[in-house]
């Protein structure tokens, strides 16, 4: 991928990740325990958004 889009597709992938977490926060507290797979593989996209966003600032430089 090149470098000008890595920074946008890690936003949001961060963004997406950290809408799911925010998601499984709000079923969890409304009492829903058992949630799907795909919820918790969304929030994982928080940490591989993040570190695809230090890594395209660092190839910048």
């Amino acid at each position: 991928m090149p470098r000008f889009k890595l920074l946008p597709a890690a936003v949001a992938m961060f963004a997406v990740g950290l809408l799911a977490i925010i998601a499984v926060f709000v079923l969890y507290a409304t009492g829903q325990t058992n949630l799907s797979v795909w919820l918790y593989v969304a929030a994982m996209l928080l940490p591989i958004g993040l570190g695809l966003g230090i890594l395209s600032v660092v190839r910048r430089r």
